[in-house]
């Protein structure tokens, strides 16, 4: 909360209360006017200008000097007499085009790549074959590329990259994939075995509507594997266009969340795009969203490649922290921001003000929990080659880092961080995710410290690894813990749909028993080729066991794969239902986050797309749940000696259904390690249509309250201590869909 102080004085005020009641939450704040000191959003500002500019140039995904270098390379290679070098001006030529494409210069990348394989066409040896099989790859890549730009990114139709791409979503520009074809089967000629090659031969042939007869017998994929029909599943549809919220950027996550504490749900998103700011959407109650980034204060506020939300100063309404830096190492010495919330959805930096800013460590990945259960949240930043943070909340405002002498001073690739209370004692146990190498599972000892149990839990794997997320998904009242595998290239996604022996490793579902974690995935049927980089979980249909959804890809543009969604029988097996539900979108998955958009009663997906390069942005996508008849209870938790966002404590709901008695539990976090569903917790209960009971056992202290005979289908908050429940004033908002629904 902010208050107005005379102009003229710098004044911090600091009010400290033990417990965390409303009336308990630290009032931080800061004047500077006639100090000359910068505030520290202003510093925020500032630093983040100062980064944008730079990476103009010197980004290595971003900036223009590897565009440059090869220019410079070709340029010197001529004017120097080696013009007449066929091989060399050749992959000069190639090199230029890849910069060229990865700037979004498409038809100039096309022209240096042509260039690339005509200086070489003519030659037949077995070298030359090699660079014409490579310079053909990369122009049949820059072909698509154009043929997604025309068709996909600035297109009204955003069938055309939903896999398997047909009817609507046929292109209609035909140019950029009927060479594209051409290219590819030159691949195909030199190199018959590329499955790189065959997989986007066939998805171009979709494009074209020529699937699957266009393509020839032996290069094929089979039409089984991209069946549409299931008894069980109804197909999404994206509505992102017609909410307008098909933002176009690059990689980049999202909150769905409430920031201005109206109870309905709003957007936040952001891009790692160093020159793009975050971006806010503000629920308008009548079904649609209105873009209020300026009065949010977003302006300035730029890149940021993850989100976090929590309420961490108490104050009853919701924060945010931006994660800046990954995947750039020594370059990518970024601050990241936390952002106040005023209550009214307007966001202020207090980075500085919080002892947050000392280090700018490149990451992607944190998570937030009280973890000595002193009715504060604490921040665990996952750092990428350098040391990571454990920040302690000392509930006056400000943090303390504590990962040395708390134990946990690990330093790797940490691509997911993910606290869950593995061994039930009260206290959060911590996940790393690391790329690649070993993953760690720390235990909370209850006095600080943490231990490392990867070896006796043997949850390491797999080696080279990602998302990460805790859940219960047998519902049998423990957690377990879902690990990704992540090792990138379509040909193990072709190899996979072609039912070939797995060439990668499989990903990790631990089944927690007893405290004591096994490997269960292939008896529950996840040993796929998955490569998610976004992914979280959520209901698709109501019936209490929880899905997931990936967003999945890597950096380089052939990198179209299809974003995956598994639907939960039962918490015994999984099953893969993307084609029929209609999600496989192609583009680069990135945040990923499950809520009731719409309010109508089940779990809509908003999925973050843009990809790496400043050639490849693309719209973000807006799944709306078609529905499934069951029944369903929206939970949100007030904690008053717990922290306020209740983030760490179980919901045990117990019915009545068809089936008999039977309880589905939910932990009160965001869901999985890259993207934020809300911390409202939507649990669906099958065809029941009243809850017997519902047990909330708060964070730390262990203790649980009950509230009994609760009818079905509505939004409700419990408060610890409190008795009963309180009713949101919420309605249904079915989407205004104002423009052709995708």
């Amino acid at each position: 909360m902010k208050i107005a102080l005379p102009a003229g004085c710098l004044i911090l005020f600091i009010l400290m209360i033990p417990g965390c009641s409303e009336s308990t939450e630290p009032e931080l704040v800061v004047s500077n006017e006639e100090s000359g000191n910068p505030t520290s959003h202003e510093r925020m500002v500032a630093e983040l200008a100062g980064i944008r500019d730079e990476a103009k140039e010197r980004h290595p995904f971003l900036g223009r000097r590897a565009l440059e270098a090869a220019q410079r390379a070709l340029t010197d290679a001529v004017t120097s007499g080696q013009a007449g070098n066929d091989e060399l001006i050749s992959n000069l030529h190639g090199r230029l085009g890849e910069e060229l494409l990865r700037m979004g210069k498409t038809d100039d990348a096309i022209e240096h790549t042509q260039t690339a394989l005509s200086l070489i066409s003519d030659r037949d040896d077995f070298r030359t074959k090699g660079l014409r099989k490579h310079a053909a790859y990369r122009l049949a890549i820059a072909w698509l590329r154009k043929a997604e730009t025309a068709n996909c990114v600035h297109c009204l139709n955003g069938e055309s990259c939903l896999l398997p791409i047909q009817g609507s979503g046929v292109h209609e520009h035909r140019e950029g994939s009927e060479n594209a074809v051409r290219e590819l089967l030159t691949v195909l000629a030199i190199s018959p075995d590329d499955l790189s090659a065959r997989w986007l031969l066939n998805i171009a042939h979709m494009t074209l509507g020529s699937w699957p007869d266009g393509v020839p017998e032996e290069y094929r994929m089979p039409a089984e594997v991209f069946r549409t029909d299931h008894p069980e599943i109804r197909p999404f549809r994206n509505v992102a266009r017609a909410l307008k919220l098909d933002t176009v950027n690059l990689a980049g996550s999202v909150i769905l969340e409430d920031f201005n504490g109206d109870d309905y749900l709003d957007i936040v998103t952001s891009t790692w795009d160093t020159a793009g700011e975050l971006l806010y959407f503000e629920n308008d109650t009548q079904g649609g969203f209105t873009n209020k980034s300026e009065t949010a204060g977003f302006a300035g506020l730029y890149g940021g490649l993850n989100l976090l939300q929590a309420d961490y100063d108490n104050d009853g309404d919701v924060d945010v922290l931006v994660l800046r830096g990954a995947w750039l190492e020594s370059e990518g010495r970024h601050v990241n921001s936390l952002l106040q919330n005023d209550g009214q959805a307007h966001f202020q930096d207090v980075t500085w003000d919080t002892g947050l800013a000392e280090h700018g460590y490149p990451t992607q990945t944190a998570a937030w929990a009280d973890y000595d259960n002193d009715g504060w949240l604490d921040l665990f930043v996952g750092n990428e080659r350098y040391p990571c943070q454990l920040f302690h909340n000392e509930g006056n405002g400000r943090f303390r880092e504590q990962a040395a002498v708390s134990g946990l001073r690990h330093t790797g690739l940490v691509k997911g961080v993910v606290w869950g209370d593995y061994d039930a004692d009260g206290y959060p146990d911590l996940y790393l995710s690391d790329l690649p190498g070993s993953n760690r599972l720390f235990r909370n000892m209850k006095d600080g410290r943490f231990m490392d149990v990867t070896s006796q839990q043997k949850v390491a794997g797999p080696n080279s690894s990602f998302c990460a997320w805790f859940w219960d998904y047998d519902n049998d009242g423990s957690q377990d813990l879902y690990v990704s595998s992540y090792a990138p290239g379509i040909r193990y996604v072709a190899a996979d749909y072609l039912g070939m022996p797995a060439q990668t490793e499989p990903d990790c579902l631990y089944r927690n028993v007893n405290g004591q974690f096994e490997n269960a995935a292939a008896e529950a049927g996840l040993t796929r080729v998955t490569q998610p980089m976004g992914a979280n979980i959520g209901d698709i249909n109501n019936d209490g066991f929880l899905d997931f959804y990936l967003g999945t890809g890597y950096v380089d543009y052939e990198g179209l794969t299809p974003n995956l969604m598994f639907l939960n029988h039962g918490g015994t097996h999984f099953e893969d239902v993307t084609f029929a539900a209609g999600v496989g979108h192609l583009q680069k998955g990135h945040g990923i986050a499950w809520a009731d958009l719409d309010n109508d009663g089940d779990l809509d997906i908003f999925a973050q797309m843009g990809g790496w390069f400043s050639g490849d942005a693309f719209a973000n996508a807006v799944f709306e749940n078609p529905g499934y008849g069951n029944h369903w209870i929206s939970v949100r938790l007030k904690g008053t000696r717990s922290n306020r966002s209740a983030i760490g404590a179980r919901i045990k709901v117990t019915f009545h259904d068809s089936s008999g008695e039977r309880s589905v539990y939910r932990w009160v976090n965001s869901g999985g390690s890259f993207g934020c569903n809300p911390l409202r917790q939507h649990i669906g209960i099958g065809d029941a249509d009243m809850i017997d009971r519902i047990e909330v056992t708060w964070p730390g202290i262990g203790a649980t309250q009950v509230v009994t005979d609760l009818k079905a289908d509505q939004w409700i908050e419990i408060e610890e201590g409190d008795i009963g429940y309180r009713t949101l004033n919420l309605k249904p908002t079915p989407f205004a869909l104002s423009a052709p629904q995708e």
